[in-house]
Protein backbone atom coordinates (compact mmCIF):
# COMPACT_ATOMS: atom_id res chain seq x y z
CA UNK A 1 0.00 0.00 0.00
CA UNK A 2 1.82 3.64 -1.49
CA UNK A 3 1.84 6.44 1.08
CA UNK A 4 -1.04 8.29 -0.55
CA UNK A 5 -3.44 5.45 -0.13
CA UNK A 6 -2.47 5.42 3.46
CA UNK A 7 -3.16 9.19 3.88
CA UNK A 8 -6.34 8.19 2.34
CA UNK A 9 -7.48 5.67 4.59
CA UNK A 10 -5.92 7.33 7.40
CA UNK A 11 -8.71 10.31 6.76
CA UNK A 12 -11.68 8.05 6.25
CA UNK A 13 -10.90 6.37 9.89
CA UNK A 14 -10.21 9.87 11.66
CA UNK A 15 -13.23 11.30 10.38
CA UNK A 16 -15.20 8.11 10.96
CA UNK A 17 -14.47 8.18 14.90
CA UNK A 18 -14.94 11.70 14.72
CA UNK A 19 -18.69 10.49 13.65
CA UNK A 20 -19.06 8.02 16.18
CA UNK A 21 -18.01 10.11 18.65
CA UNK A 22 -20.27 12.55 17.71
CA UNK A 23 -23.38 9.98 17.53
CA UNK A 24 -22.61 7.96 20.80
CA UNK A 25 -20.27 10.05 22.76
CA UNK A 26 -17.45 7.98 24.69
CA UNK A 27 -19.78 5.09 26.86
CA UNK A 28 -18.51 3.25 29.99
CA UNK A 29 -21.56 0.82 29.14
CA UNK A 30 -24.15 -0.50 26.83
CA UNK A 31 -26.54 1.69 28.86
CA UNK A 32 -24.62 4.95 27.90
CA UNK A 33 -24.20 4.25 24.36
CA UNK A 34 -28.25 4.40 24.60
CA UNK A 35 -28.50 6.88 26.58
CA UNK A 36 -25.92 9.02 24.76
CA UNK A 37 -27.40 8.35 21.27
CA UNK A 38 -30.85 10.02 22.57
CA UNK A 39 -29.12 12.94 24.16
CA UNK A 40 -27.36 13.37 21.04
CA UNK A 41 -29.55 12.85 18.02
CA UNK A 42 -32.41 14.82 18.98
CA UNK A 43 -36.16 13.65 17.98
CA UNK A 44 -38.35 15.91 16.77
CA UNK A 45 -41.74 16.36 18.18
CA UNK A 46 -43.42 14.28 15.62
CA UNK A 47 -41.25 11.60 16.48
CA UNK A 48 -41.00 11.89 20.34
CA UNK A 49 -44.35 13.05 21.18
CA UNK A 50 -45.24 16.49 22.87
CA UNK A 51 -47.42 19.70 22.16
CA UNK A 52 -47.07 21.97 19.19
CA UNK A 53 -48.71 25.52 20.04
CA UNK A 54 -49.21 28.50 17.54
CA UNK A 55 -49.53 32.19 19.31
CA UNK A 56 -51.00 34.81 18.22
CA UNK A 57 -49.54 37.94 19.38
CA UNK A 58 -51.76 41.05 19.84
CA UNK A 59 -49.42 43.64 18.75
CA UNK A 60 -52.62 46.15 18.98
CA UNK A 61 -51.80 46.05 22.62
CA UNK A 62 -48.12 47.59 22.33
CA UNK A 63 -49.41 50.29 20.08
CA UNK A 64 -52.20 51.34 22.87
CA UNK A 65 -49.29 50.80 25.27
CA UNK A 66 -47.55 53.04 23.19
CA UNK A 67 -49.86 55.57 22.45
CA UNK A 68 -50.70 55.83 26.27
CA UNK A 69 -47.26 56.44 27.65
CA UNK A 70 -47.22 59.54 24.82
CA UNK A 71 -50.26 60.56 25.93
CA UNK A 72 -48.87 60.77 29.64
CA UNK A 73 -45.78 62.77 28.65
CA UNK A 74 -47.41 65.21 26.15
CA UNK A 75 -49.85 66.30 28.78
CA UNK A 76 -46.70 66.98 30.92
CA UNK A 77 -44.71 68.69 28.31
CA UNK A 78 -47.51 70.71 27.10
CA UNK A 79 -48.19 71.71 31.01
CA UNK A 80 -44.49 72.75 30.65
CA UNK A 81 -45.16 75.10 27.16
CA UNK A 82 -47.87 76.48 28.49
CA UNK A 83 -50.11 74.94 25.88
CA UNK A 84 -54.15 74.44 26.73
CA UNK A 85 -56.28 72.09 25.45
CA UNK A 86 -59.41 70.90 26.21
CA UNK A 87 -59.10 66.60 25.97
CA UNK A 88 -56.70 64.50 24.65
CA UNK A 89 -57.55 60.65 23.95
CA UNK A 90 -56.48 57.81 21.70
CA UNK A 91 -58.34 55.27 19.16
CA UNK A 92 -58.77 51.44 20.34
CA UNK A 93 -57.68 49.24 17.34
CA UNK A 94 -59.47 46.03 18.05
CA UNK A 95 -57.49 43.69 15.23
CA UNK A 96 -53.91 42.98 14.32
CA UNK A 97 -54.96 45.21 10.75
CA UNK A 98 -55.87 48.17 12.89
CA UNK A 99 -52.87 48.47 15.04
CA UNK A 100 -51.03 50.77 12.73
CA UNK A 101 -54.13 52.74 12.95
CA UNK A 102 -53.38 53.84 16.59
CA UNK A 103 -54.18 58.07 16.60
CA UNK A 104 -54.15 60.29 19.30
CA UNK A 105 -56.64 62.73 19.31
CA UNK A 106 -56.07 67.03 21.05
CA UNK A 107 -58.92 68.61 21.25
CA UNK A 108 -59.45 72.05 21.67
CA UNK A 109 -56.34 73.75 21.38
CA UNK A 110 -56.28 77.39 21.41
CA UNK A 111 -55.56 78.43 17.82
CA UNK A 112 -52.31 80.99 18.99
CA UNK A 113 -51.14 78.01 20.75
CA UNK A 114 -51.05 75.83 17.59
CA UNK A 115 -47.73 77.31 17.22
CA UNK A 116 -46.56 75.79 20.64
CA UNK A 117 -48.26 72.56 19.85
CA UNK A 118 -46.18 71.67 16.85
CA UNK A 119 -43.04 73.08 18.53
CA UNK A 120 -43.84 70.52 21.51
CA UNK A 121 -44.51 67.37 18.56
CA UNK A 122 -41.69 68.26 16.50
CA UNK A 123 -38.99 68.69 19.65
CA UNK A 124 -40.31 65.76 21.74
CA UNK A 125 -42.44 63.48 19.96
CA UNK A 126 -40.84 62.99 16.62
CA UNK A 127 -42.19 59.78 16.65
CA UNK A 128 -45.79 60.97 15.59
CA UNK A 129 -46.97 62.80 12.79
CA UNK A 130 -49.27 66.03 13.54
CA UNK A 131 -52.27 66.37 11.12
CA UNK A 132 -54.93 69.52 11.87
CA UNK A 133 -58.82 68.27 11.73
CA UNK A 134 -59.98 71.61 12.09
CA UNK A 135 -58.77 74.57 13.62
CA UNK A 136 -58.44 73.58 17.40
CA UNK A 137 -58.44 70.02 16.82
CA UNK A 138 -55.34 67.92 15.86
CA UNK A 139 -54.47 64.42 15.75
CA UNK A 140 -50.86 62.18 15.85
CA UNK A 141 -50.42 59.21 13.88
CA UNK A 142 -47.18 57.13 13.93
CA UNK A 143 -44.83 57.34 12.07
CA UNK A 144 -44.46 53.61 9.48
CA UNK A 145 -41.03 53.43 10.00
CA UNK A 146 -41.48 53.92 13.63
CA UNK A 147 -44.76 51.62 13.67
CA UNK A 148 -43.15 48.94 11.53
CA UNK A 149 -40.26 49.06 14.34
CA UNK A 150 -42.92 48.20 17.08
CA UNK A 151 -44.60 45.70 15.37
CA UNK A 152 -41.01 43.98 14.99
CA UNK A 153 -39.88 44.84 18.63
CA UNK A 154 -43.40 43.51 20.10
CA UNK A 155 -43.07 39.95 18.17
CA UNK A 156 -39.26 39.71 19.36
CA UNK A 157 -39.23 40.92 22.97
CA UNK A 158 -42.83 38.30 23.41
CA UNK A 159 -40.70 35.39 21.33
CA UNK A 160 -37.79 36.19 24.14
CA UNK A 161 -40.11 36.26 27.11
CA UNK A 162 -41.72 32.93 26.28
CA UNK A 163 -38.34 31.36 25.48
CA UNK A 164 -37.23 32.17 29.14
CA UNK A 165 -40.40 31.00 30.62
CA UNK A 166 -40.78 28.18 29.17
CA UNK A 167 -36.60 27.33 29.87
CA UNK A 168 -37.52 28.19 33.43
CA UNK A 169 -39.89 25.38 33.37
CA UNK A 170 -36.98 23.20 32.67
CA UNK A 171 -38.22 22.51 28.91
CA UNK A 172 -34.14 23.19 27.37
CA UNK A 173 -35.09 21.42 24.21
CA UNK A 174 -38.29 23.49 23.59
CA UNK A 175 -38.45 25.68 20.26
CA UNK A 176 -39.77 29.07 20.11
CA UNK A 177 -39.83 30.80 16.50
CA UNK A 178 -42.03 33.17 14.62
CA UNK A 179 -44.04 31.50 12.06
CA UNK A 180 -44.59 32.52 8.65
CA UNK A 181 -42.22 35.51 7.14
CA UNK A 182 -43.99 38.86 7.86
CA UNK A 183 -44.10 40.27 11.33
CA UNK A 184 -47.60 41.33 10.24
CA UNK A 185 -49.04 37.88 11.44
CA UNK A 186 -47.01 38.21 14.69
CA UNK A 187 -47.22 34.59 15.37
CA UNK A 188 -44.70 32.73 17.58
CA UNK A 189 -44.45 28.19 17.21
CA UNK A 190 -44.11 26.85 20.19
CA UNK A 191 -42.79 23.23 20.27
CA UNK A 192 -42.35 21.38 23.12
CA UNK A 193 -41.34 17.64 22.90
CA UNK A 194 -42.26 15.59 25.83
CA UNK A 195 -44.83 17.25 26.76
CA UNK A 196 -47.83 15.84 26.07
CA UNK A 197 -49.90 18.02 28.95
CA UNK A 198 -49.62 21.86 28.19
CA UNK A 199 -52.18 23.09 30.70
CA UNK A 200 -49.24 24.24 33.13
CA UNK A 201 -47.54 25.91 30.12
CA UNK A 202 -50.32 27.59 28.99
CA UNK A 203 -50.87 29.47 31.60
CA UNK A 204 -47.88 30.54 32.48
CA UNK A 205 -47.29 31.76 29.23
CA UNK A 206 -50.53 33.62 29.14
CA UNK A 207 -49.84 35.42 32.19
CA UNK A 208 -48.56 39.14 31.77
CA UNK A 209 -46.77 39.57 34.54
CA UNK A 210 -46.89 43.61 34.90
CA UNK A 211 -45.61 43.87 38.30
CA UNK A 212 -46.01 47.51 39.90
CA UNK A 213 -45.81 48.86 43.40
CA UNK A 214 -47.42 52.02 43.83
CA UNK A 215 -48.31 54.85 46.12
CA UNK A 216 -52.11 53.91 47.49
CA UNK A 217 -53.79 57.62 47.60
CA UNK A 218 -57.54 56.73 49.12
CA UNK A 219 -59.42 53.21 49.85
CA UNK A 220 -60.49 50.82 50.58
CA UNK A 221 -63.68 51.43 48.79
CA UNK A 222 -66.40 48.65 48.94
CA UNK A 223 -67.25 49.29 44.74
CA UNK A 224 -65.69 51.54 41.78
CA UNK A 225 -69.27 53.52 41.95
CA UNK A 226 -68.59 54.29 46.00
CA UNK A 227 -64.66 55.52 45.01
CA UNK A 228 -65.65 57.60 42.34
CA UNK A 229 -68.59 59.43 44.36
CA UNK A 230 -66.02 60.08 47.04
CA UNK A 231 -64.00 62.35 44.31
CA UNK A 232 -67.46 63.88 42.91
CA UNK A 233 -67.31 61.59 39.99
CA UNK A 234 -63.59 62.67 38.74
CA UNK A 235 -60.65 60.99 40.20
CA UNK A 236 -57.70 63.29 41.13
CA UNK A 237 -55.01 63.98 38.54
CA UNK A 238 -52.84 61.09 37.60
CA UNK A 239 -54.98 58.38 39.83
CA UNK A 240 -56.48 55.75 38.73
CA UNK A 241 -58.78 52.87 40.53
CA UNK A 242 -57.86 49.17 41.16
CA UNK A 243 -59.09 46.15 42.40
CA UNK A 244 -58.15 43.38 45.18
CA UNK A 245 -60.20 40.58 44.27
CA UNK A 246 -60.84 37.77 46.24
CA UNK A 247 -57.23 35.30 46.43
CA UNK A 248 -57.44 31.40 46.94
CA UNK A 249 -60.92 30.80 46.62
CA UNK A 250 -61.81 32.46 49.42
CA UNK A 251 -65.42 34.54 49.50
CA UNK A 252 -64.05 37.51 50.26
CA UNK A 253 -65.79 40.55 48.84
CA UNK A 254 -63.55 43.12 46.50
CA UNK A 255 -62.49 46.07 47.42
CA UNK A 256 -60.98 49.45 45.28
CA UNK A 257 -58.23 51.43 46.02
CA UNK A 258 -57.17 54.69 44.66
CA UNK A 259 -53.55 54.14 43.51
CA UNK A 260 -50.70 56.70 42.01
CA UNK A 261 -50.77 56.35 37.63
CA UNK A 262 -47.06 56.27 38.15
CA UNK A 263 -45.40 53.20 39.87
CA UNK A 264 -42.93 53.59 42.11
CA UNK A 265 -40.99 50.56 41.12
CA UNK A 266 -41.90 48.19 38.19
CA UNK A 267 -41.09 44.47 36.71
CA UNK A 268 -38.27 46.50 35.05
CA UNK A 269 -36.34 46.63 38.12
CA UNK A 270 -36.53 43.78 39.34
CA UNK A 271 -32.88 41.49 40.15
CA UNK A 272 -34.53 37.87 40.92
CA UNK A 273 -37.86 36.38 42.56
CA UNK A 274 -38.15 33.45 44.15
CA UNK A 275 -40.95 31.20 46.19
CA UNK A 276 -40.53 31.59 50.18
CA UNK A 277 -42.41 31.17 53.17
CA UNK A 278 -43.37 34.43 55.93
CA UNK A 279 -43.60 33.68 59.58
CA UNK A 280 -46.89 31.46 59.24
CA UNK A 281 -45.55 29.11 57.05
CA UNK A 282 -47.63 30.67 54.01
CA UNK A 283 -46.38 30.52 50.22
CA UNK A 284 -44.82 33.81 49.15
CA UNK A 285 -42.87 35.00 46.30
CA UNK A 286 -40.37 36.93 47.10
CA UNK A 287 -38.29 39.86 45.11
CA UNK A 288 -35.20 41.44 45.11
CA UNK A 289 -34.69 45.50 43.34
CA UNK A 290 -31.68 46.15 40.84
CA UNK A 291 -29.45 48.97 42.02
CA UNK A 292 -31.18 51.50 40.46
CA UNK A 293 -34.76 50.05 41.70
CA UNK A 294 -33.74 49.71 44.84
CA UNK A 295 -31.94 53.13 45.30
CA UNK A 296 -35.51 55.09 43.54
CA UNK A 297 -37.36 52.74 46.24
CA UNK A 298 -35.52 53.60 49.25
CA UNK A 299 -35.80 57.14 49.19
CA UNK A 300 -39.80 56.92 48.39
CA UNK A 301 -40.29 54.72 51.61
CA UNK A 302 -38.13 56.77 53.67
CA UNK A 303 -40.05 59.85 52.92
CA UNK A 304 -43.56 58.36 53.26
CA UNK A 305 -42.65 56.59 56.24
CA UNK A 306 -47.02 55.42 57.54
CA UNK A 307 -48.18 55.73 54.24
CA UNK A 308 -48.99 52.47 52.20
CA UNK A 309 -48.00 50.54 49.25
CA UNK A 310 -50.08 48.65 47.03
CA UNK A 311 -48.50 45.31 45.09
CA UNK A 312 -49.88 45.59 41.60
CA UNK A 313 -49.75 42.30 39.28
CA UNK A 314 -51.45 42.21 35.76
CA UNK A 315 -53.68 45.42 36.94
CA UNK A 316 -54.70 43.70 39.78
CA UNK A 317 -54.00 44.36 44.03
CA UNK A 318 -52.03 41.21 45.54
CA UNK A 319 -51.33 42.71 49.02
CA UNK A 320 -51.10 46.01 50.86
CA UNK A 321 -48.87 47.22 53.56
CA UNK A 322 -48.40 50.52 55.57
CA UNK A 323 -44.81 51.58 55.08
CA UNK A 324 -42.39 50.86 58.58
CA UNK A 325 -39.50 51.98 57.69
CA UNK A 326 -36.78 52.55 55.00
CA UNK A 327 -36.80 49.90 52.02
CA UNK A 328 -34.27 49.28 49.83
CA UNK A 329 -33.80 45.66 47.61
CA UNK A 330 -36.68 43.32 48.45
CA UNK A 331 -40.21 43.11 48.75
CA UNK A 332 -42.70 40.35 48.76
CA UNK A 333 -46.14 38.92 46.83
CA UNK A 334 -48.20 37.12 49.48
CA UNK A 335 -51.18 35.33 48.77
CA UNK A 336 -49.68 31.97 47.38
CA UNK A 337 -51.95 28.73 47.52
CA UNK A 338 -49.42 25.89 46.96
CA UNK A 339 -45.31 25.76 46.13
CA UNK A 340 -46.09 25.72 42.51
CA UNK A 341 -48.18 28.81 42.24
CA UNK A 342 -45.51 30.73 43.69
CA UNK A 343 -42.56 29.04 42.03
CA UNK A 344 -44.78 29.90 38.95
CA UNK A 345 -45.01 34.01 39.54
CA UNK A 346 -41.46 34.13 40.64
CA UNK A 347 -40.56 32.11 37.40
CA UNK A 348 -42.18 34.84 35.05
CA UNK A 349 -41.55 37.89 37.35
CA UNK A 350 -38.23 36.40 36.67
CA UNK A 351 -38.58 36.32 32.63
CA UNK A 352 -40.56 39.64 32.10
CA UNK A 353 -43.90 40.92 31.41
CA UNK A 354 -44.90 40.33 27.56
CA UNK A 355 -44.90 43.51 25.87
CA UNK A 356 -48.23 42.60 23.98
CA UNK A 357 -51.99 40.01 24.91
CA UNK A 358 -51.05 36.32 23.11
CA UNK A 359 -54.22 33.98 21.52
CA UNK A 360 -53.49 30.47 20.94
CA UNK A 361 -54.54 29.93 17.21
CA UNK A 362 -53.38 26.34 17.06
CA UNK A 363 -52.70 23.44 19.65
CA UNK A 364 -51.31 19.91 18.28
CA UNK A 365 -50.51 16.91 21.29
CA UNK A 366 -48.77 13.82 19.99
CA UNK A 367 -48.61 11.28 22.49
CA UNK A 368 -45.79 9.07 23.07
CA UNK A 369 -46.92 6.17 21.31
CA UNK A 370 -47.87 7.71 18.51
CA UNK A 371 -44.12 8.95 17.98
CA UNK A 372 -42.88 5.67 18.49
CA UNK A 373 -45.14 4.06 16.16
CA UNK A 374 -43.80 6.53 13.24
CA UNK A 375 -40.43 5.94 13.54
CA UNK A 376 -40.87 2.22 14.03
CA UNK A 377 -42.90 3.05 10.29
CA UNK A 378 -39.40 5.29 9.56
CA UNK A 379 -37.02 2.69 10.32
CA UNK A 380 -39.08 -0.36 8.94
CA UNK A 381 -39.35 1.62 5.25
CA UNK A 382 -35.82 3.08 5.68
CA UNK A 383 -34.15 -0.97 5.97
CA UNK A 384 -36.62 -2.04 3.51
CA UNK A 385 -35.29 0.47 0.87
CA UNK A 386 -31.59 0.01 2.04
CA UNK A 387 -32.17 -3.67 1.97
CA UNK A 388 -33.63 -3.96 -1.71
CA UNK A 389 -31.06 -1.15 -3.22
CA UNK A 390 -28.02 -3.43 -1.66
CA UNK A 391 -29.24 -6.21 -3.02
CA UNK A 392 -29.68 -5.09 -6.72
CA UNK A 393 -26.47 -3.48 -6.42
CA UNK A 394 -25.10 -6.53 -5.41
CA UNK A 395 -27.15 -8.68 -8.33
CA UNK A 396 -26.19 -6.33 -10.88
CA UNK A 397 -22.42 -4.78 -10.10
CA UNK A 398 -20.68 -7.76 -8.37
CA UNK A 399 -18.14 -6.96 -6.08
CA UNK A 400 -18.26 -3.13 -7.08
CA UNK A 401 -22.06 -3.04 -5.05
CA UNK A 402 -20.01 -4.19 -2.36
CA UNK A 403 -18.23 -1.55 -2.83
CA UNK A 404 -21.03 1.17 -2.98
CA UNK A 405 -22.87 -0.77 0.11
CA UNK A 406 -19.68 0.94 2.23
CA UNK A 407 -20.19 4.07 1.10
CA UNK A 408 -23.86 4.21 1.52
CA UNK A 409 -23.37 2.55 5.26
CA UNK A 410 -20.77 5.70 5.88
CA UNK A 411 -22.79 8.03 4.09
CA UNK A 412 -25.87 7.21 6.78
CA UNK A 413 -23.15 7.36 9.40
CA UNK A 414 -22.05 11.12 8.21
CA UNK A 415 -25.73 12.19 8.11
CA UNK A 416 -26.13 11.46 11.60
CA UNK A 417 -23.18 12.85 12.91
CA UNK A 418 -23.64 16.06 11.30
CA UNK A 419 -27.40 16.28 12.76
CA UNK A 420 -25.61 15.41 16.08
CA UNK A 421 -23.40 18.04 16.01
CA UNK A 422 -24.92 20.86 14.31
CA UNK A 423 -28.17 20.10 16.83
CA UNK A 424 -30.48 20.24 14.49
CA UNK A 425 -33.68 17.85 15.59
CA UNK A 426 -34.59 14.85 13.63
CA UNK A 427 -38.58 14.65 12.29
CA UNK A 428 -40.60 12.42 10.15
CA UNK A 429 -39.56 14.51 7.14
CA UNK A 430 -36.19 14.37 8.01
CA UNK A 431 -36.48 10.77 7.78
CA UNK A 432 -37.84 10.71 4.63
CA UNK A 433 -34.79 13.07 3.62
CA UNK A 434 -33.05 10.04 4.23
CA UNK A 435 -34.66 7.87 2.64
CA UNK A 436 -34.12 9.90 -0.52
CA UNK A 437 -30.66 10.47 0.26
CA UNK A 438 -30.25 7.06 0.03
CA UNK A 439 -31.26 6.65 -3.42
CA UNK A 440 -29.63 9.55 -4.76
CA UNK A 441 -26.12 8.08 -3.05
CA UNK A 442 -26.48 4.81 -5.10
CA UNK A 443 -27.66 7.36 -8.08
CA UNK A 444 -24.01 8.80 -7.82
CA UNK A 445 -22.38 5.09 -7.69
CA UNK A 446 -24.33 3.88 -10.56
CA UNK A 447 -23.12 6.97 -12.78
CA UNK A 448 -19.36 6.72 -11.82
CA UNK A 449 -19.44 2.28 -12.48
CA UNK A 450 -21.59 2.50 -15.46
CA UNK A 451 -18.84 5.14 -17.08
CA UNK A 452 -15.93 2.76 -15.64
CA UNK A 453 -18.25 -0.17 -17.31
CA UNK A 454 -17.90 2.22 -20.66
CA UNK A 455 -14.58 2.57 -20.77
CA UNK A 456 -13.72 -1.32 -19.69
CA UNK A 457 -15.58 -1.59 -23.05
CA UNK A 458 -13.78 0.61 -25.22
CA UNK A 459 -11.09 -1.48 -24.58
CA UNK A 460 -8.87 0.24 -21.83
CA UNK A 461 -7.43 -1.48 -18.73
CA UNK A 462 -8.38 -1.77 -15.69
CA UNK A 463 -6.88 0.95 -13.38
CA UNK A 464 -7.08 3.81 -16.40
CA UNK A 465 -10.93 2.80 -16.92
CA UNK A 466 -11.72 3.39 -13.22
CA UNK A 467 -9.16 6.70 -13.21
CA UNK A 468 -11.77 7.75 -16.35
CA UNK A 469 -14.42 6.27 -14.69
CA UNK A 470 -14.37 8.16 -11.51
CA UNK A 471 -13.04 11.69 -13.08
CA UNK A 472 -15.52 12.14 -15.86
CA UNK A 473 -18.26 11.23 -13.74
CA UNK A 474 -17.43 13.70 -11.13
CA UNK A 475 -18.73 16.85 -13.23
CA UNK A 476 -21.85 14.98 -13.60
CA UNK A 477 -22.67 14.41 -10.01
CA UNK A 478 -21.84 17.82 -9.17
CA UNK A 479 -24.42 18.84 -11.62
CA UNK A 480 -27.01 16.87 -10.20
CA UNK A 481 -25.75 17.55 -6.54
CA UNK A 482 -25.79 21.20 -6.97
CA UNK A 483 -30.06 21.37 -9.00
CA UNK A 484 -30.18 19.31 -5.95
CA UNK A 485 -29.90 21.66 -3.05
CA UNK A 486 -30.62 24.98 -5.36
CA UNK A 487 -34.19 23.55 -4.90
CA UNK A 488 -33.58 22.75 -1.15
CA UNK A 489 -32.57 25.92 -0.74
CA UNK A 490 -35.99 27.32 -1.90
CA UNK A 491 -37.29 24.51 0.35
CA UNK A 492 -35.64 25.89 3.10
CA UNK A 493 -36.55 29.43 2.42
CA UNK A 494 -40.35 29.30 1.78
CA UNK A 495 -41.33 26.16 3.31
CA UNK A 496 -42.97 25.23 6.77
CA UNK A 497 -41.14 23.82 9.42
CA UNK A 498 -41.80 20.61 8.88
CA UNK A 499 -40.35 21.13 4.54
CA UNK A 500 -37.26 22.94 5.96
CA UNK A 501 -36.77 19.39 8.16
CA UNK A 502 -36.52 17.72 5.07
CA UNK A 503 -34.69 20.28 3.45
CA UNK A 504 -31.79 20.47 5.68
CA UNK A 505 -31.29 17.04 6.42
CA UNK A 506 -31.14 16.00 2.30
CA UNK A 507 -28.59 19.09 1.53
CA UNK A 508 -26.26 17.50 4.59
CA UNK A 509 -26.58 14.02 2.88
CA UNK A 510 -25.72 15.26 -0.76
CA UNK A 511 -22.48 16.93 0.72
CA UNK A 512 -21.96 13.62 2.76
CA UNK A 513 -22.04 11.28 -0.27
CA UNK A 514 -19.91 13.76 -2.53
CA UNK A 515 -17.01 12.71 0.28
CA UNK A 516 -18.53 8.84 0.62
CA UNK A 517 -18.71 8.47 -3.72
CA UNK A 518 -16.13 9.73 -5.03
CA UNK A 519 -13.45 9.43 -1.89
CA UNK A 520 -14.55 6.89 0.10
CA UNK A 521 -15.16 4.39 -3.17
CA UNK A 522 -11.97 5.76 -4.99
CA UNK A 523 -9.71 4.37 -1.62
CA UNK A 524 -11.71 1.09 -1.98
CA UNK A 525 -11.08 0.35 -5.51
CA UNK A 526 -7.24 1.60 -4.75
CA UNK A 527 -6.93 -0.94 -1.79
CA UNK A 528 -8.64 -3.70 -3.86
CA UNK A 529 -5.78 -3.05 -6.84
CA UNK A 530 -2.84 -2.48 -4.09
CA UNK A 531 -3.69 -6.04 -3.32
CA UNK A 532 -2.96 -8.01 -6.65
CA UNK A 533 0.23 -7.84 -8.45
CA UNK A 534 -1.48 -8.43 -12.01
CA UNK A 535 -4.51 -6.24 -13.09
CA UNK A 536 -6.59 -8.34 -15.88
CA UNK A 537 -10.04 -7.80 -15.11
CA UNK A 538 -12.67 -6.06 -12.36
CA UNK A 539 -15.74 -7.70 -10.92
CA UNK A 540 -18.49 -5.17 -11.72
Amino acid sequence: MNRNLKIKWAVIFAILLICIYGIIGLPRSWNDVSANLRQNVKLGLDLRGGSHLVLQVQVQDAFKAEADQAIERLKEDLRKAGVDYSAMDRNDPQSLAEADQIQINVKGVPVDKAGGLRTVITERHPNWILTSVNSTDYRLSLRPTEALSLRRDTVIRSIHTIENRINGLGLAEAGVRQRGRSEAEAEILVEMPGVDDPARVKQILQTAALLEICEVKDGPFASRDSALAKHGGVLPLNTRLVRMGARGGQDAAESWYLLTRTAVVTGRDLRNARAGRDEFQRWETEFTLNQDGARRFGRFTEANIGNRLAVVLDNQIRSVATIQNRIEDSGRITGQNNEQEAGDLSLVLRAGSLPAGIVYMEERTVGPSLGADSIRAGLISGLIGVGAVVLVMLVYYKRAGVNATVALVLNTILLIAALSYIGAVLTLPGIAGIILMIGMAVDSNVLIFERIREELRAGKAVISAVHTGFSRAFLTIIDTHVTTVVSCAFLFMFGTTAVKGFAVTLVIGLIANLFTAVFVSRAIFDWEFSRQRQITSLSI
